[in-house]
């Protein structure tokens, strides 16, 4: 196991996240922060206080209730014996209607719709919880690149031009810098690669804050990671990841779901769910058609 230096805090100050509200927000505008400029939005007003409340309790219950679950960007906190302090919900789907509200939220799937394209998909939604005392994460970039430090495992020329990846982090409990509101390097983004110590990623980075309720909206692409929570309050988000619909999820959340859920779902969450992209499918088994093509 690969085994970082201590890391240090990020600089403090003021977050540059640009914001917008349910109102202002503008899919073409936030579009052109993701690919071109900091890398990351911040949105109010989308979800009630009811929702927020709802969320929270349910990651509360389930993350006090169930076992450890496989987690990302902590191996530091591996080693030290302090991995048990920062905490996943899985499969959220399954656990309450809210987090259907939440995913196929309508300025979501119309913003998402322009960054990644009209058919794009859910890879994964899940909460993270990170108790007071807890570790943050190593500085990364999120799924599909997350494993771009294997460089030569991606396709030659692979850059940041256009995304494969958006992030959606739903606040649950007040980002400060005390509690570890994620950490990110505004424009990192636009070089697409794994941050590395020579990066200085701590003396560049800005903040996330928010307050609950708050969505954040980043391509994955930015370096990025929770830090550490030096509060004595829970720091707890919802993070939704969307991809490209010719992208490999990483969830297999329909497998993971009731088929009372499948039978019921509309029609943006059978599209988060991949249902309206047919791949990969057997083809000895396909309709006799011409399934493709202009004319």
């Amino acid at each position: 196991m690969r085994r970082s230096k201590r890391r240090v805090p990020a600089r403090g100050g003021a977050s540059e996240v640009k914001r917008f509200t349910a109102r202002t927000l503008d899919p073409a505008a936030v579009t052109e922060e993701l690919l071109n400029g900091g890398g990351a939005v911040s949105v109010s007003g989308l979800f009630t206080a009811e929702q927020i409340a709802d969320a929270r309790a349910i990651v509360m219950h389930h993350s006090e209730g169930e076992g450890a679950k496989v987690t990302h960007f902590q191996g530091e906190a591996e080693v030290d014996g302090r991995v048990d302090l920062q905490r996943r919900v899985w499969n959220l789907l399954a656990k309450g209607q809210v987090f259907s509200e939440m995913a196929a939220h309508p300025a979501l799937m119309a913003v998402f719709r322009h960054f990644l394209g009209t058919e794009f998909i859910m890879g994964s939604i899940a909460a993270n919880r990170i108790l007071p005392g807890g570790p943050g994460q190593e500085p990364h970039v999120d799924y599909p690149y997350w494993d771009f430090y294997k460089r030569d495992s991606h396709p030659f020329g692979l850059n940041s031009s256009f995304a494969v990846n958006a992030q959606a982090t739903i606040l649950l409990d007040p980002f400060t810098e005390d509690s570890g509101a994620t950490a990110y390097v505004p424009g990192s983004q636009k070089v697409l690669r794994y941050p590395t110590e020579e990066d200085g990623f701590y003396d560049k980075a800005e903040r996330m804050l928010g307050e609950p309720g708050d969505t954040v909206l980043f391509f994955g692409a930015v370096w990025h990671c929770a830090m550490p929570n030096r509060s004595d309050q829970d720091r707890s988000a919802v993070l939704i990841n969307y991809l490209p619909k010719w992208v490999k999820p990483l969830e297999d959340m329909p497998a993971a779901l009731p088929d009372d859920f499948l039978r019921e779902a509309g029609s943006d969450l059978r599209q988060l769910l991949g249902f309206d992209y047919p791949y990969p499918e057997n083809l000895d088994e396909a309709r006799a058609e011409n399934a493709e093509g202009l004319a």
